[in-house]
């Protein structure tokens, strides 16, 4: 017996826009989606309970806590790199 896959599984949860718009632009949506909708680890309580509130503002259910982040994710590369370089420098003194 030979397993059957349903119709439009690549394109996850832009399947919404059908055949339009190209496959890389709805893989795109679909991925971005994925991380938006995910949850996170809070920085302050460490809980993974962190949600999207809207755009780059972050919430913790757990706690309360809010702040910005990225557009959708939390932690931006550069801000991890800000970060990095900033408690370099608190070291140094």
């Amino acid at each position: 017996m030979v397993k059957q896959f349903k119709k439009g599984r690549k394109s996850r949860s832009a399947a919404r826009f059908g055949p339009r718009y190209g496959r890389k632009s709805r893989k795109l949506v679909a991925d971005m989606e994925e991380k938006s909708k995910a949850l996170y680890d809070c920085p302050q309580c460490g809980r993974n309970r962190v949600r999207r509130t809207g755009t780059a503002i972050w919430n913790c259910t757990k706690c309360g806590y809010t702040f910005a982040g990225g557009c959708y994710i939390p932690h931006t590369s550069v801000g991890r790199s800000v970060l990095r370089s900033v408690r370099k420098s608190l070291e140094t003194e």
